[in-house]
């Protein structure tokens, strides 16, 4: 918005004018945010999820050896 109002002082500009587009370009720029943030969301939970199903995996894979009375433990999962 600041860019906005200081191209429109620089130029003459009307402030209706300028607070028009100041307006425009804070919209435009919601809407590339909102998306962005969508997807960032959408990527964080994802990697956590599968870091967690992974963990639990591993947690009842090793319940399971002792169980068996294998005591064969492995390394926890690395991300």
């Amino acid at each position: 918005m600041g860019i906005v109002i200081l191209r429109g002082a620089l130029h003459g500009q009307l402030a209706v004018e300028v607070a028009q587009e100041a307006i425009a370009t804070l919209i435009i720029f919601l809407g590339i945010g909102a998306i962005t943030g969508a997807i960032a969301d959408y990527l964080v939970r994802d990697a956590v999820e599968n870091l967690y199903r992974n963990r639990v995996q591993w947690y009842r894979d090793e319940v399971a050896k002792r169980e068996a009375g294998a005591g064969i433990t492995t390394n926890e999962p690395t991300p």
